[in-house]
């Protein structure tokens, strides 16, 4: 996974285990799971935020580094995210499926941490 690099405020989502059954005891197939408005998966990478373009200055000391600030996203690897599926888009990378997410498809998130 360290060959790729997730933009601005995106992450890389891959899905968790979706159950299998309802609560009532039928046998979901995995189309009917896929199709749900809401998923749930671990955030595998993220994207470095924002963009915020500072303003245009030529001012021959400050380097090109320095050109774009980002307000970081609420979202970490590890966390386990539950989110819009429309707003994902899906990709394969090395024979795994995963979803390219916005963060603004994100509805929650659930992080072990102590508080």
């Amino acid at each position: 996974m360290k060959k790729l690099i997730v933009i601005g405020d995106r992450v890389l989502i891959r899905i968790s285990k979706p159950n299998e059954q309802t609560p009532s005891g039928l046998y979901l197939p995995p189309g009917v799971q896929e199709k749900e408005k809401v998923q749930q998966g671990y955030i595998i990478k993220t994207g470095p935020g924002y963009a915020i373009p500072l303003p245009v200055e030529n001012e021959p000391w400050k380097s090109e580094e320095d050109q774009v600030k980002y307000i970081p996203l609420q979202a970490r690897e590890g966390d386990l995210a539950i989110f819009l599926l429309s707003g994902a888009t899906e990709v394969m990378y090395e024979g795994e499926k995963y979803y390219i997410v916005p963060q603004s498809a994100i509805l929650m998130l659930e992080r072990d941490e102590d508080l």
